[in-house]
């Protein structure tokens, strides 16, 4: 069984994998305080929630983007659950060919993203990534990772919105009734909500026309339904899409 992590600036995502298939996942919060010992302690006891001992493992693989938790979480799978995981970046084979102008530049998340979706459904398709930024990700139909677009998260604008607004408040990411709202809460979740809607339908049109034409349009992140449901382009929510990708990289290193 595979044991993949994803680790991003706003969380963790863990996923026990058997061959393509997930068979349980989690999200953690990200916390580069933690130490060693703090994460090994929740992976131990999550793999116990799931009646699943470190034997089990035949293997690990990561994607990161915060650098100072990779040595961190490289260290706790070794410590903890016995097993050296495959740390996805250069060098590492994808199965795709990346058109960065420098591939270095990419995130682990992105490619693995690219390789799940190319793998899943084909290509041309464009990977959208709701996390605490919102990536747009376009592969072609020859399995080419082109490059793609990024813009702030949907967590990252409300609450710079509220820290930046005095008068703003806090608010919770639901779906308003209209797009009129009738009160400042209401009119806020109709601009996040629905502006980030537009603006993905939107960066996703244009990405489109050139491409070619595009027949799949996957989204992944955590508000990834939440906007997709708005959306007039996604045409698959995949959770997992990430997960799904580390293990088909683990398999071809």
């Amino acid at each position: 069984m595979l044991f993949a992590v994803d680790v991003g600036n706003t969380h963790i995502m863990v996923g026990l994998i058997e061959g393509l298939e997930i068979r349980n996942n989690w999200r953690i919060s990200t916390d580069p305080r933690k130490t060693e010992d703090e994460y090994g302690h929740i992976l131990l006891f999550l793999l116990e929630g799931a009646g699943v001992t470190k034997d089990d493992l035949t293997g690990g693989v990561m994607a990161s983007v915060v650098p100072p938790l990779t040595s961190v979480l490289e260290k706790t799978m070794r410590m903890y659950l016995g097993i050296d995981p495959l740390i996805v970046g250069p060098g590492t084979k994808t199965g795709i060919n990346i058109k960065y102008e420098n591939p270095k530049e990419v995130g682990p998340d992105r490619i693995a993203n690219a390789v799940a979706a190319y793998h899943g459904y084909g290509g041309p398709v464009i990977v959208v990534d709701f996390g605490t930024a919102t990536t747009f990700d376009a592969i072609s139909r020859d399995g080419e990772y082109l490059g793609g677009a990024i813009a702030p998260g949907i967590m990252t604008a409300t609450e710079a919105l509220f820290e930046k607004a005095a008068r703003l408040p806090r608010i919770e990411l639901v779906r308003p009734s209209a797009a009129i709202g009738r009160n400042t809460v209401e009119s806020m979740q109709a601009g996040t909500i629905f502006g980030f809607a537009g603006q993905t339908d939107g960066l996703v049109r244009r990405i489109s026309r050139e491409l070619g034409g595009v027949t799949q349009v996957i989204a992944t992140g955590g508000q990834a339904q939440l906007v997709a449901s708005e959306s007039e382009t996604i045409t698959i929510v995949d959770p997992t899409l990430t997960l799904k990708g580390l293990a088909i990289i683990y398999s071809k290193n």
